[in-house]
């Protein structure tokens, strides 16, 4: 699946910004001001000036819209939560070529918030993903303790852990673990 760039580094802040919830006995790594200053800094949100706590949750919301499309049952629930939430954030699609990327679309108004650059960028990514009819790449760890988002990218959309290097492994091992102890009890 070949994606553009812009839409790439969205799909990756939408991941990013939905491994901040607390879940699975997870903290909240976006509880305060501080924290969303730090997000926005790490993923380059361009266009953001001074934030305060209306902006946190309002970014908190969009975050929890975003895991709603990646939990909803099928296709035409995914697409009405990404229309509502793309909506909500005023789109406005605009061609630029900053900070040393080549020409991308951004799709929030000037001056937009936070949280509704957020919805408009990284909503219209998932739209992408939704009218490849690849809706089925948003996903979801399926090591019992973990649970984070990510996207699967690989070539025959056979990704299953976030983290290959971690859940991924550490599940191997146990199962690797597991077989040899039966080989040698059995």
């Amino acid at each position: 699946m070949l994606i553009p760039h812009d839409t790439r580094i969205a799909l990756d802040t939408v991941v990013d910004l939905m491994n901040t919830a607390p879940e699975g006995g997870r903290d909240d790594t976006l509880g305060d001001v501080a924290a969303l200053y730090a997000f926005v800094r790490s993923h380059d949100v361009s266009g953001v000036d001074a934030l305060d706590a209306r902006d946190l949750k309002a970014v908190q919301d969009v975050r929890k819209r975003f895991a709603e499309v990646f939990a909803a049952p099928d296709a035409h629930a995914a697409a009405e939560l990404i229309n509502q939430l793309v909506a909500a954030a005023g789109t406005t699609p605009q061609l630029t070529d900053h900070d040393g990327y080549d020409w991308h679309v951004h799709y929030f108004a000037p001056g937009a918030s936070v949280a509704d650059h957020l919805a408009a960028d990284c909503g219209m990514a998932l739209a992408f993903i939704l009218v490849a009819g690849e809706r089925e790449r948003l996903r979801r760890c399926e090591a019992p303790d973990c649970g984070r988002a990510f996207v699967d990218l690989s070539r025959n959309r056979s990704r299953r852990y976030c983290d290959s290097r971690t859940c991924g492994n550490r599940l191997h091992v146990a199962a690797y673990r597991a077989r040899r102890k039966e080989a040698t009890t059995g």
